[in-house]
C-alpha cells in the first residue's frame, strides 16, 4: 500500500509539473503574439480559487493531473468572429510558433533541470577500490592484457586509484600510453595502456576504453521482461537474479550488454536465482534489432551503490546535460520509428501505470540522479510526442495550418471537427491498450508467465 501510495504521489506531482510548464509554453508566446487567453489553469475540473488579471483566470482545479490553456477560437466549432484577439485571426505562422511553444518549453526545462543537476549535484559512484567487472574483446584494455578481477593498484601517477580518478586520468590523456599496475590472484602485474586520441572529454565514458570497473555487489535483477522477447519466452520473470551469463558474473547491465554484442548471436547460458534457489540452466538465443543483440528485459542493480556529489563547472554542466538530451531524444525517436516500421511492438510502450511505477522507485530511492534523469526524460518524452503530426497534438495543429498555408484558404470547420473526433477517439483507444498492458506487467500477475 505504501509503494502504491509513492508512486500515485511521485506520478501526480512529475505529470503535473511536466504538462504546466508545457502549457506555460504555449501561454507565453500567445500573450506575446496578442491572442487572449482566457484561462491558464493547474489542474482540471472544479476551479478551487485563483485569481483574475486582465483577460485571463489564473486558477488552480480540483484535480491536480496537469493543466490546460484555453484561448479565444482555438477550438474547432467555436463561432468565428472578428475578434483580433482570437486565435484563428492570427497570421498561421504566428499559430505555429505557439504550437511549437509547448514542446519546446519541455526540452528547455529537460536541458535546464540536467545543467542544474550536474552544476550542483552530479553523483559519482563512491567506489574506492577499482575491480575489473570485465574488459571488452579487441578494446585497449584488452591489448593492455588487463583481465576481470584486476584491483588497479596503480594507475598513471594515481596510487589505488578510485573510480573517478580512473575516469579523470583517462579523459585528460588522450593518445597517451598510461602505466598501469593491477592486482591479480594477489600477485602484482605491470603493463601499459595505450588511450584512443579520439577521446572527446565532454562525451567521455570508461567504457571506451574497454573497461568496466564494478561498483556494486550481488546479481543483476530482471524488474521486467519484454512481450514475446527471449528473456520472456525462456521463462524469466521479474524478480529474477541472473547470477552469470555463460559462467561470468556480472553486477551491472553495462557490461553484460557488452558481453552480450561479443556473442554475435550466439546462445548463452543464464544462470539464474529465483526466491533464493538457482534455476536449472536457462538457454537463451538473442534476437538482433538495430544491429545489437538483446534478450528482452529491463534489469537493475541489486542495490544502489555508494555515491558522493561531485559537481562540474558550467561548461560541463552544458556539455553533459547537451549528451543526455540528445542521447534520450534519439532513443525516443528511435523507438518510434521501429513502431511505425515494426520492428518493435507497442507492448513495450509504457502508460500512466508504468509511468508511476518508475516514479515511485524513483521516489524511494535516496539519491538524486534517477529523479531528475526521470523528470528530463519525461519532459523530452512529452515534448517530441507532442510534435507528431497528428491531430489534437501540437504536430497536428501544425501540419493543419502547413495544409492550409499550401491550400491558401482554410479548412472547413465541419471536416476540421470531424478529424478531430476521429483523432480524439483513436488516441482513448491506444492509451486505454497501453494501459492495459502497463497493468499486465505489474509484479501481481507475474506468476502467470510461462
Amino acid at each position: 500500500m505504501h509503494d502504491f501510495l509513492v508512486a500515485s504521489v511521485a506520478f501526480i506531482v512529475l505529470i503535473a509539473i511536466m504538462v504546466v510548464v508545457h502549457e506555460f509554453g504555449h501561454f507565453a508566446v500567445a500573450k506575446l503574439c496578442g491572442v487572449r487567453v482566457e484561462a491558464f489553469s493547474i489542474g482540471f475540473g472544479p476551479r478551487l480559487f485563483g485569481v483574475k488579471r486582465g483577460d485571463t483566470d489564473y486558477k488552480v482545479c480540483l484535480l491536480p493531473l496537469g493543466g490546460f490553456v484555453k484561448m479565444t477560437g482555438e477550438n474547432p466549432g467555436e463561432e468565428q468572429t472578428d475578434d483580433p484577439g482570437a486565435f484563428t485571426n492570427h497570421p498561421r505562422w504566428q499559430r505555429m510558433l505557439i504550437g511549437v511553444a509547448g514542446p519546446a518549453a519541455n526540452f528547455i526545462l529537460a536541458f535546464g533541470m540536467m545543467i542544474f543537476y550536474f552544476g550542483w549535484i552530479n553523483e559519482v559512484p563512491d567506489v574506492k577500490i577499482s575491480t575489473l567487472e570485465w574488459v571488452s574483446a579487441n578494446s585497449a584494455a584488452a591489448q593492455a592484457g588487463l583481465q576481470p578481477g584486476d584491483v588497479l593498484q596503480q594507475y598513471g601517477s594515481a596510487a589505488n586509484p578510485d573510480l573517478e580518478t580512473v575516469v579523470d586520468v583517462t579523459r585528460k590523456n588522450p593518445g597517451q600510453t598510461i602505466p598501469v599496475t593491477v592486482l591479480r590472484q594477489g600477485q602484482p602485474v605491470q603493463t601499459t595502456l595505450r588511450l584512443s586520441d579520439k577521446t572527446d572529454a565532454s562525451t567521455f565514458e570508461l567504457s571506451q576504453t574497454g573497461m568496466y570497473l564494478q561498483y556494486v555487489q550481488g546479481p543483476i535483477q530482471v524488474d521486467q521482461t519484454v512481450a514475446g522477447a527471449p528473456a520472456e519466452r525462456a521463462g524469466l520473470r521479474a524478480g529474477d537474479a541472473i547470477v552469470a551469463i555463460d559462467g561470468h558474473v556480472f553486477h551491472t547491465l553495462d557490461p553484460f550488454v557488452d558481453y552480450l554484442q561479443a556473442s554475435q548471436g550466439k546462445p548463452v547460458t543464464l544462470t539464474v536465482q529465483r526466491n533464493s534457489a538457482i534455476l536449472p540452466p536457462v538457454v537463451v538465443q538473442p534476437t538482433q534489432q538495430d544491429k545489437s543483440w538483446r534478450l528482452g528485459f529491463v534489469g537493475v542493480a541489486p542495490s544502489d551503490p555508494p555515491m558522493k556529489t561531485r559537481p562540474l563547472s558550467l561548461g560541463e554542466s552544458i556539455g553533459e546535460s547537451r549528451a543526455f538530451c540528445v542521447e534520450n531524444s534519439s532513443m525516443i525517436v528511435d523507438m518510434l520509428r521501429r513502431l511505425f516500421t515494426r520492428q518493435a511492438s507497442v507492448k513495450q510502450l509504457s502508460g500512466p501505470v508504468g509511468i508511476a511505477r518508475v516514479a515511485g522507485q524513483a521516489a524511494q530511492t535516496k539519491y538524486w540522479a534517477p529523479k531528475f534523469g526521470l523528470a528530463a526524460g519525461i519532459s523530452l518524452n512529452l515534448g517530441i510526442l507532442n510534435l507528431l503530426p497528428f491531430p489534437i497534438l501540437d504536430g497536428g495543429l501544425i501540419l493543419l495550418l502547413l495544409i492550409e498555408s499550401l491550400m491558401r484558404h482554410d479548412i472547413s470547420i465541419n471536416v476540421k471537427e470531424r478529424i478531430y473526433q476521429a483523432a480524439f477517439v483513436v488516441l482513448v483507444m491506444f492509451f486505454v491498450y497501453v494501459s492495459f498492458n502497463d497493468v499486465a506487467k505489474l509484479s501481481v500477475f507475474s506468476h502467470f508467465k510461462p
